[in-house]
């Protein structure tokens, strides 16, 4: 049994630089659109997402990633 809280990646757009550190540490959970801005899942993180998602959120230079817990309406 997992005691790991639930968590959500979430992108401060504004706060982001674009260096793309991201899309390397996370690159099955983090994509980029046409401008090069990441586009993250939203929705609860499995096991592994997470430990990929907290890879991409200590690279940022921005610190524009972030982990959150859940809005209590999100589902998986």
């Amino acid at each position: 049994m997992s005691t790991a809280r639930p968590r959500v990646l979430t992108v401060d757009r504004e706060a982001c630089a674009g260096h793309g550190l991201c899309y390397g540490a996370a690159p099955d959970l983090i994509d980029c659109d046409e401008q090069g801005d990441p586009i993250v899942p939203e929705r609860i993180l499995t096991g592994d997402e997470l430990t990929q998602a907290l890879e991409a959120v200590s690279l940022c230079p921005e610190r524009a990633l972030s982990l959150r817990p859940p809005i209590p309406a999100m589902k998986d």
